[in-house]
């Protein structure tokens, strides 16, 4: 994929923003000084704005090209690892689960940016959409809990948050959230090879 001054788009840049913004939200957090836990939660609100921005922009000014097809969903699976990495970090989450989540992620944007780059259009399944509604939410709920624990709170409400957090029922709702980000790659996968199979005997 060549990269030309014209790829270096307001879009594009906000993507590669987000690039960087993943790991500072990592250490921000990683650090000792609750204020830097408070702005860390602040920095993954707005790097996650910006994936929001940045489709919305290209779309109206007609700015989208073959990188932003490409560096898009690839920040944004860095970012959301970034999260899911945090919360393998703080004992939360098991690493298992991380590895599924990292693998289908980064495997299914590097096949569907390099089948839209060869000018396919994929419409978003269901499932996917669905994997990406609960990983969100997921994440956004618990890093308001995190930002919320660096504050200085009742024991009460510490202990609150902390039982859900180590709690037998988040275990189930991110094993159900593996699940499905695993099955969502599975189901890419095969419907991306009938695509390419009714696109070879439509060309014969």
């Amino acid at each position: 994929m060549k990269f030309t001054s014209r790829d270096i788009t307001f879009p594009n840049q906000l993507s590669i923003l987000r690039i960087i913004l993943a790991p500072v939200f990592l250490l921000l957090y990683l650090s000792d000084n609750p204020l830097y836990k408070k702005l860390s939660v602040i920095v993954y609100v707005i790097a996650a704005l910006t994936d929001w921005y940045d489709g919305w922009y290209a779309r109206k000014y007609k700015m989208t090209t073959k990188v932003g097809v490409f560096l898009d969903p690839l920040a944004d699976k860095i970012l959301t690892s970034s999260a899911f990495l945090l919360f393998c970090i703080i004992k939360i989450m098991d690493w298992w689960m991380l590895a599924i989540i990292i693998f289908r992620d980064i495997i299914v944007t590097l096949l569907r940016s390099y089948d839209e780059y060869k000018g396919k259009t994929l419409k978003t399944s269901y499932i996917a959409k669905t994997k990406t509604f609960l990983q969100m939410t997921y994440i956004f709920v618990v890093l308001g809990l995190l930002f919320i624990l660096s504050f200085e709170v009742s024991q009460n409400i510490y202990n609150s948050i902390n039982s859900f957090l180590f709690s037998k029922l988040n275990y189930v709702l991110l094993l159900i959230i593996s699940a499905i980000t695993l099955l969502s790659g599975v189901l890419y996968f095969f419907e991306n090879k009938s695509v390419n199979e009714i696109n070879k005997k439509t060309k014969n």
